[in-house]
């Protein structure tokens, strides 16, 4: 792998491959097992790969939302709420935050929603083709260190994922407040040419007040603005040629 690029290293990480399988002995695994009703962990919600719309929700004309890292879950509590008529799922592959998450989620009365424990390389083995309408990727963890930048989901094998499960015109959101994460994820898109940029800002909040993206603030995003940093922003349609 010396030979290779950092994003091409990525692509090699098993956490891609059709054999991956998940190990851990946290004990917020079993903790979570309590909310079965719109909770799924590990492999769990790869049986439903292209059945989401039909078996899971039973709603196949409502759009499918998904957002990889809920973090706290502050736009997906907000979204499902202000957005009814949709369907949503959210994952995360934290444990403990995942279980915070999921006892807020069980006061909302309108279950318009799943969560995940999961992680979001998955996300081409969690969905099918064509499958999602939009997808948010809100705040990743920019491993800012060189060394660790191969840990960075954002990468070639990641966006091909994004590519397949997202249906022809469908959406990308992307928020973030890291320079370095910024630049490298338009390095990325340069080699992915389906994705058409709709919307590109280093300063979200003050060339796009009105926008969709500036009208929800999670929790990392309120700390990042009272910092004094701007926020960087994405928004891409999936211009791929009809199968």
């Amino acid at each position: 792998m010396e030979n290779l690029t950092l994003s091409e290293q990525a692509t090699t990480n098993f956490c891609y491959a059709e054999n991956f399988k998940y190990t851990h002995d946290n004990p917020y695994h079993d903790r979570l097992g309590v909310f079965t009703s719109f909770v799924l962990r590990d492999e769990e919600a790869e049986n439903f790969n292209n059945k989401w719309k039909q078996e899971v929700f039973q709603k196949s004309d409502s759009p499918l939302c998904v957002e990889i890292g809920t973090g706290y879950g502050d736009f997906m509590l907000d979204y499902c709420q202000q957005n009814p008529s949709k369907s949503f799922v959210g994952l995360d592959h934290r444990f403990k935050r995942s279980f915070s998450l999921a006892k807020k989620l069980e006061k909302i009365p309108h279950k318009n929603f799943r969560y995940l424990r999961a992680r979001g390389e998955r996300l081409g083995f969690m969905f099918g083709e064509n499958e999602i309408d939009e997808l948010f990727y809100f705040f990743p963890d920019p491993w800012p260190k060189t060394r660790h930048h191969k840990k960075r989901l954002f990468n070639q094998a990641f966006l091909k994922s994004c590519l397949k499960v997202i249906k022809k015109d469908g959406y990308f959101f992307i928020k973030t407040d890291h320079d370095d994460y910024f630049e490298w994820m338009l390095k990325e898109l340069q080699l992915i040419k389906e994705f058409k940029v709709i919307l590109q800002s280093k300063d979200l909040r003050s060339e796009f007040p009105e926008h969709f993206l500036s009208q929800f603030t999670t929790k990392f995003e309120k700390i990042f603005l009272s910092q004094g940093k701007k926020i960087k922003a994405l928004v891409l349609q999936n211009s791929k040629e009809e199968n």
